[in-house]
């Protein structure tokens, strides 16, 4: 029989390869695949904006480069439309972009366009780490765009459409001022830790009460009796507390510590363990209920839900499923529950 050529081989490996895989493995394979052929990068970091009352939003990509979104960055210059108005066709019909974007192809404003500007008038694509494609523009060009607006407007050349835009880019000019000089004597004096230390604190008040509320039960027993499971313990319908000395420290790893950003070192400092070896109150009678609470509840919920999917005393493959789905709050290594000792009995 003669010898198939290698390319035949290769494409029925390859179609071996992906009928044995799920729709959803073959779905990210492709993905995948896509995103290594156009290099779309990826965002590390998403967050918003707020400048002039509008909400702008953001992205610092793997390689540093700082997005707006190019939904965001048309409605905060006050342009309307689809954002794919963008695109074009070159002249082979490839699909690319224009060199210069709609909002600034009106023949009036292409006297106070640089060649700045024009070098980083392309959107860019790009992902995120929890998956789905978006637009954006280099953070720098929204000044760029605004002062275009403005040397036109000063000059009396903008047409009676581009008036609103104008305004827009004033507001947007002046916020951005603002803003910049604030960020640079905050670094120049030190004060940026302050000012973040500050922020934090915000957070944590809308988590934690001033003074412990009364005592209501907030761990249901499906929460223990996994943990006693999964540990290969006996569980006898006992109050937890009364258990293993480790349980409570484990509930503090599992839940407190994952709850928020200085959640855990919070509660550490306002219900500390007295001279008796034991804390006025429960942890979670430091939690609020318009914020606090409602966090704890859906935290437990998932917890529980990937206990369940874990067999009898599987406690380490629940630990490494736990630090992926609900890392700790800025920790980068996660250690081992069974290697922390408990400092006392009172924490549920």
């Amino acid at each position: 029989m003669a010898k198939q050529p290698r390319s035949k081989v290769a494409s029925k490996g390859g179609k071996a390869r992906a009928e044995s895989l799920s729709p959803a493995e073959r779905q990210e394979a492709a993905r995948n695949a896509a995103d290594a052929r156009w290099k779309i990068p990826k965002a590390t970091h998403i967050g918003e904006i707020n400048l002039a009352g509008l909400v702008i939003k953001c992205a610092v990509l793997e390689d540093g480069r700082r997005l707006l979104n190019q939904q965001s960055f048309l409605a905060a210059i006050g342009r309307r439309g689809n954002p794919d108005g963008a695109k074009t066709s070159s002249g082979d019909g490839q699909s690319g972009f224009l060199k210069v974007p709609p909002f600034l192809a009106a023949d009036n404003l292409k006297p106070y366009i640089g060649e700045t500007l024009s070098a980083s008038c392309n959107p860019i694509p790009f992902r995120l780490l929890t998956g789905g494609r978006f637009h954006g523009y280099e953070a720098r060009l929204l000044p760029l765009v605004c002062e275009v607006y403005l040397a036109a407007r000063r000059a009396n050349a903008l047409t009676h459409k581009q008036v609103h835009i104008a305004e827009a880019c004033e507001m947007l000019v002046s916020a951005l001022a603002q803003t910049g000089i604030v960020a640079l004597v905050d670094e120049a004096t030190g004060y940026q830790e302050v000012r973040d230390r500050k922020a934090l604190q915000a957070i944590l008040d809308r988590y934690l009460l001033q003074h412990f509320a009364a005592w209501a039960k907030r761990f249901p027993d499906d929460f223990y009796k996994h943990m006693f499971r999964l540990k290969g313990w006996k569980w006898t319908h006992m109050n937890p507390a009364g258990g293993p000395r480790c349980v409570a420290q484990m509930t503090k790893d599992i839940v407190y510590a994952r709850l928020g950003p200085g959640v855990l070192e919070e509660l550490e400092t306002r219900n500390p363990v007295g001279d008796n070896g034991r804390r006025k109150a429960a942890h979670h009678q430091w939690l609020t209920d318009e914020i606090g609470h409602p966090a704890l509840s859906e935290h437990i919920k998932s917890v529980v839900t990937l206990m369940k999917a874990v067999p009898d005393k599987g406690w380490d493959q629940f630990a490494r499923l736990l630090d992926r789905a609900l890392p700790k709050c800025g920790h980068s290594i996660q250690l081992d529950i069974d290697d922390i000792l408990p400092e006392d009995d009172s924490v549920n």
